[in-house]
């Protein structure tokens, strides 16, 4: 089943304890992101000790309601410009409540080469999220097997990450 609109915003409305995702591309091509990233080029910067949008507020809302939301990207360094504005606005994702990690497979293998990008709910229910190699999503489906690999990679993601503000201080950025 491929998720679109409002069926797909149920699912961040709707889980009781933890959404979660992994991220394995070093680009993602969002349309909803071309002014930010734009800005981005032009040498803007948010100041991540004040930025707050609507992210940033659900994710607020989603740590009072008690549940956790996380995530962990795959990168290898030099990073792509992507990641640079990525990880711009990371630090006030952790700072409202998101379990940003960073999995730097740089100098070693990747334990989760060939994976990929999805989220999963509750660990009940596991969303692919389908891209072209530019980044640009192609569609988004729900799993329909044993999400047990998916519940193993989440956990594989964890261990071999670090958070992002431990990360980010550990390579000077």
């Amino acid at each position: 089943m491929s998720l679109d609109g409002d069926a797909w915003q149920a699912r961040f409305r709707g889980f009781e304890t933890e959404a979660w995702r992994l991220e394995t591309l070093p680009a993602y091509n969002v349309p909803q992101e071309a002014a930010e990233l734009r800005a981005f080029r032009a040498g803007e910067r948010i100041d991540p000790q004040t930025h707050s949008n609507e992210y940033t507020d659900d994710l607020k809302r989603v740590r009072r309601e008690g549940k956790v939301k996380g995530r962990v990207h795959i990168v290898t360094r030099p990073f792509s410009e992507y990641l640079r504005y990525e990880f711009m606005y990371y630090l006030p994702h952790a700072r409202a409540g998101e379990d940003v990690r960073i999995m730097d497979v740089t100098d070693r293998p990747n334990p989760l080469a060939g994976v990929t990008d999805y989220w999963m709910f509750d660990k009940k229910e596991v969303v692919l999220m389908n891209y072209l190699p530019d980044g640009t999503q192609i569609d988004r489906t729900v799993f329909e097997g044993d999400i047990g690999p998916f519940i193993e990679y989440q956990r594989i993601a964890i261990a071999g990450s670090v958070p992002f503000e431990e990360y980010v201080k550990g390579i000077g950025a």
